[in-house]
């Protein structure tokens, strides 16, 4: 049925074992890295393969958009209808997933500081591939790990490169439905992310790196460490309260700032994405969103900081685990 379609059947090794064996057979200049949930828009290796052909040097990895699948509608693998899911956690995701893709991303992007892409959709350079020696299993989260790897191997040659984000290009992953998966989730997310920057902290402040050295890898950092404050910081100012350290007044415009800025970047993020992109049909869903936006920030927003301080707490004692995420099919 697909005749220029190659299955390799070998033993299990791992993720970053899996893409390699991939590599290996791969025949052409690029390779792109699909999740097995993932679904993608008919157009988006197309959208990737015009920024390759129009860029003036050589690109090393492009990446694009990931969307919930959870409740979307397929039809011969295509997505035939956009609808939200029926249970909140998903969509809850959803905003988290919009707000994190416009407003952090694409802004990297647009100071050509992209260091992460998403291992459910990339696209790499198979001879920059190989260069750096192929996937690793340095850290639990192998698409940002050689992503840096990258940025660090073709920065010591001096050499021209682009790696960057699009927001065209578009796939469909499924996310967690309960609340124990995505607590594994979120930590593997985060103890890659602490694994990286500590395997690679001669980048950080290091001119050599330029801004990748010199405002990205500190940003992330900023990032890793936030997540320990924001989670203390409300137990923290509750109980200065109490203790009479803190008015009443701070205490309140505490909450105004922290809970108030969180729910402008969700909602405001809403607003952009179905501005530019209108990616959910009806008005009825992007109210929903806004909603969810607004909730978000009321609960949602500090368990996944709670599950990255736990993500802390396992890379300070030296924890390299994968957690397996266990999804079921939860799309028609």
């Amino acid at each position: 049925m697909y005749p220029n379609l190659l299955v390799v059947d070998k033993e299990r090794g791992g993720k970053f074992d899996a893409l390699n064996c991939g590599l290996n057979f791969a025949q052409y200049p690029y390779v792109c890295t699909v999740d097995a949930d993932t679904v993608l828009e008919v157009d988006s290796l197309l959208r990737l393969g015009r920024k390759i052909l129009e860029s003036e040097v050589p690109v090393l990895a492009l990446g694009g958009v990931v969307r919930v699948l959870n409740g979307v509608k397929l039809e011969e693998s295509k997505v035939s209808s956009i609808e939200l899911p029926k249970k909140a956690l998903p969509i809850f995701q959803i905003v988290e997933y919009i707000r994190g893709f416009l407003f952090g991303r694409l802004g990297w992007e647009k100071l050509n500081g992209t260091l992460i892409l998403s291992g459910a959709f990339s696209f790499f350079n198979k001879d920059a591939l190989l260069q750096v020696g192929g996937f690793k299993n340095f850290t639990v989260t192998e698409d940002f790990e050689i992503v840096v790897r990258l940025h660090k191997h073709f920065r010591e040659k001096k050499e021209d490169y682009y790696i960057g984000f699009l927001p065209d290009p578009v796939c469909w992953t499924e996310v967690p439905e309960t609340l124990g998966e995505l607590s594994k989730q979120r930590r593997r997310w985060h103890l890659g992310l602490l694994q990286t920057l500590w395997l690679y902290k001669g980048m950080f402040f290091n001119p050599k790196y330029g801004r990748i050295g010199c405002l990205v890898m500190p940003f992330y950092l900023f990032e890793a460490v936030g997540a320990v404050v924001e989670t203390l910081g409300y137990p923290i100012v509750f109980l200065c309260y109490f203790l009479g350290i803190l008015s009443f007044e701070f205490l309140v415009l505490f909450l105004i700032l922290a809970i108030g800025y969180g729910i402008f970047l969700s909602v405001g993020g809403i607003f952009l994405e179905e501005m530019s992109f209108k990616r959910y049909p009806r008005w009825s869903h992007v109210l929903r969103l806004l909603l969810y936006g607004i909730a978000e920030n009321l609960g949602y927003r500090q368990m996944t900081s709670f599950f990255r301080v736990e993500a802390t707490l396992q890379f300070l004692l030296g924890y390299k685990k994968w957690e397996i995420v266990k999804k079921a099919k939860v799309y028609n």
